[in-house]
């Protein structure tokens, strides 16, 4: 399952190095450069149907701070809110948990300590059951589309047949668009049995998936040399 996470910060280089540790662990990202910014992201998800699932949140921001984005977050929203600050004291922790967020991390930070903290307040709000279940029934990567209910894959205005076990590993794929998996993961979620030996049908699967996405047999899967497969997030020149 892909959460999208919006990283409001006056600081590039913070958005830039959060952006890149959470989209290593499987994240979509929204930036924002203030706090007008982040309200008028999180308007046009929510116009969109596509709702921020986890907003980072500086509190030091030029025009609208970080305290009043978050006041109009719970005025319509309860979704996690994980404040940043250079601000160490208690009693700007304590208002920023008075005022509704969840957590807290100050400046300067370990990204892997942040995105921990990510994984833990989505892990306790979506998956715990404390908040909304993510109800999705389309995946969307680059032109391709998989509706979950009917098992039919798009390109555009095709239809892409799709075996059982090719639909599996596309549906693996495209819920972690650029995670790169192990021939072992690929077998075991698309034959469902334990990986105990080299097996060729994984190879042969891929290059049919391969032959039925593109001509261009890297175009979508790539193969990582020594690792496995991961699908393309974006459209890339080999």
């Amino acid at each position: 399952m892909s959460y999208k996470i919006l990283v409001a910060d006056d600081e590039a280089e913070i958005r830039d190095l959060l952006r890149l540790y959470l989209e290593k662990d499987g994240y979509e990202v929204v930036e924002a450069a203030d706090g007008a910014q982040a309200l008028s992201a999180l308007q046009e998800a929510s116009l969109q149907k596509e709702d921020i699932d986890l907003v980072i949140l500086d509190i030091m921001m030029p025009g609208i701070d970080g305290y009043r984005v978050l006041r109009n977050i719970r005025e319509n929203s309860n979704i996690p809110v994980i404040m940043l600050s250079a601000k160490s004291g208690d009693a700007d922790k304590i208002l920023g948990l008075d005022l509704g967020a969840d957590d807290y991390i100050t400046k300067p930070f370990q990204p892997l300590e942040a995105v921990a903290r990510v994984n833990s307040n989505i892990r306790r709000f979506y998956a715990l059951g404390s908040g909304r279940q993510k109800q999705v029934e389309t995946l969307k990567v680059r032109d391709l589309e998989l509706d979950l209910q009917s098992c039919l894959l798009r390109q555009g205005e095709r239809v892409i047949e799709l075996t059982s076990v090719e639909y599996r590993l596309m549906k693996l794929f495209m819920e972690n668009p650029g995670k790169v998996f192990t021939k072992q993961q690929l077998f075991e979620e698309g034959w469902g049995d334990e990986y105990l030996v080299s097996d060729n049908n994984i190879m042969v699967c891929i290059s049919k998936l391969r032959a039925k996405l593109s001509e261009d047999g890297n175009a979508y899967i790539k193969t990582i040399r020594g690792l496995g497969y991961r699908l393309e997030k974006c459209e890339k020149n080999f």
